[in-house]
């Protein structure tokens, strides 16, 4: 059986186990996972803090030179089938695309690092420092007290250390003036939601004169945080997409417009990556009819910009607020970390890229969202980039796909997946 056929069928058996996270139900694709690899010869341990939620993590010892991690996660997002155009959890396999949740977050790249791995054992490969598989639990909720790599970190930290890490976050392919650039994440914004809380008295409905209505006096807070425009930096992330893509890092104010002028997609991407964002997203108040709330509570997600903290960001949000009767909480803190661009991953991901098509390049990004990759970095120090190349499929239709319906991923970038983690592999870890 070839490498393409062997990956599509144990992507197509993954997607076939709901792990929708809660509940998770993680072990059933670990078991599943582990079965494969003793079938390839390769020996692996499961580490589970809960009997559902396991981790899997095998290893191809090598010498004493650095180490190198396949991290993947096995749970999704939930999936609401009367929204799909198939079963979310068939896998089937049409027109060149298997389809079902988690085909691109992120069991395509879980079966891909998994094949190459085995592949790689199969075949003798002796590297001069251990390659490492990490395939955990418990991504998409996770949290500091979470079930997966989180745990694993801190509770089996010679099973989960590693000093390079490929994991998910980027890989798209973008043309630009006929030139394809792959992204690659290297660092994550923080992930530092916060709850503004408006104070009034309370009163009955049928004689609002007579109480101070907290949901009417939350508009002009939601308006403020609406049209908040953060001030801009030139983070380093930024500045080597920008000199990659425009050949320069043009002025802030200038650098949206810029590239928009190159590709329709780079500003969702660039925008993120000059400030931080917030997006006023719930709101919560009396919970009777006839009652005026006393209080009102609106939720923000916010995201930071890397090693940027709540307290750097709390006193331009308490400006914008303006005064009142008010409460301004950070609820958590998570992520926010980076990888430093000048290493030796850096340099095998981009032969990787060069040698995939001509004059094609590497260009950095901070991913928006929130990673693994955050824990490995936190606990060990660990470069830890985020990179599955998309060299097939539209990449404007693979970002919407993403945690959304009829997600699928094409098989020829699947097997591309594949040879891509043997050859950072097989450069990295060369004797």
């Amino acid at each position: 059986m070839s490498r393409r056929d062997e990956v599509t069928a144990l992507l197509q058996a993954l997607l076939r186990l709901d792990t929708v996270n809660p509940p998770g139900n993680e072990t059933k694709a670990a078991e599943l996972i582990r079965a494969y690899l003793l079938e390839n010869g390769v020996e692996c341990e499961l580490f589970a803090r809960a009997p559902h939620r396991a981790n899997l993590v095998a290893r191809i010892k090598g010498g004493d030179g650095p180490s190198l991690a396949f991290l993947a996660h096995t749970d999704t997002v939930l999936a609401d089938p009367t929204e799909w155009t198939r079963d979310p959890w068939s896998g089937d396999l049409v027109d060149g695309e298997v389809w079902g949740r988690g085909a691109l977050d992120m069991k395509d790249q879980a079966a891909a690092s998994v094949v190459a791995f085995a592949s790689l054992a199969r075949e003798g490969f002796e590297p001069s420092g251990d390659l490492v598989l990490l395939i955990v639990a418990d991504e998409e909720v996770g949290g500091d007290d979470g079930y997966g790599l989180v745990w694993l970190c801190n509770e089996h930290p010679a099973a989960a250390h590693c000093d390079y890490a490929l994991n998910e976050g980027a890989g798209e392919r973008l043309e630009l003036g006929g030139r394809p650039i792959y992204l690659c994440a290297t660092a994550e914004k923080m992930s530092a939601p916060f709850t503004v809380r408006i104070h009034g008295r309370s009163g009955h409905a049928s004689m609002p004169g007579i109480a101070d209505n907290a949901l009417v006096k939350a508009a002009r807070y939601i308006e403020a945080l609406g049209a908040y425009d953060p001030p801009k930096e030139l983070i380093p992330e930024a500045k080597a997409l920008l000199e990659v893509v425009l050949g320069e890092a043009p002025p802030l104010e200038d650098a949206v417009r810029r590239a928009a002028d190159v590709h329709p997609m780079l500003p969702a991407l660039v925008e993120p990556l000059l400030a931080f964002t917030l997006s006023p997203t719930m709101i919560d108040a009396s919970h009777q009819r006839n009652v005026i709330p006393a209080v009102c509570e609106i939720t923000v997600d916010c995201r930071l910009l890397p090693e940027t903290t709540p307290a750097d960001i709390e006193p331009l949000l308490r400006a914008a607020l303006g005064n009142g009767r008010y409460d301004l909480e950070f609820d958590e803190a998570t992520g926010g970390t980076r990888s430093p661009l000048d290493t030796p991953l850096w340099d095998a991901l981009e032969q990787f890229t060069r040698e995939l098509e001509p004059g094609a390049r590497l260009a950095p990004m901070a991913c928006p969202g929130f990673t693994d990759s955050h824990y490995l970095r936190e606990a060990f120090g660990t470069v830890a980039y985020g990179f599955f190349p998309i060299k097939h499929m539209d990449p404007e239709l693979a970002t919407t796909l993403v945690h959304s319906a009829d997600e699928r991923i094409k098989v020829d970038d699947l097997e591309l997946g594949v040879e891509m983690l043997r050859s950072v592999a097989q450069t990295l870890l060369a004797r």
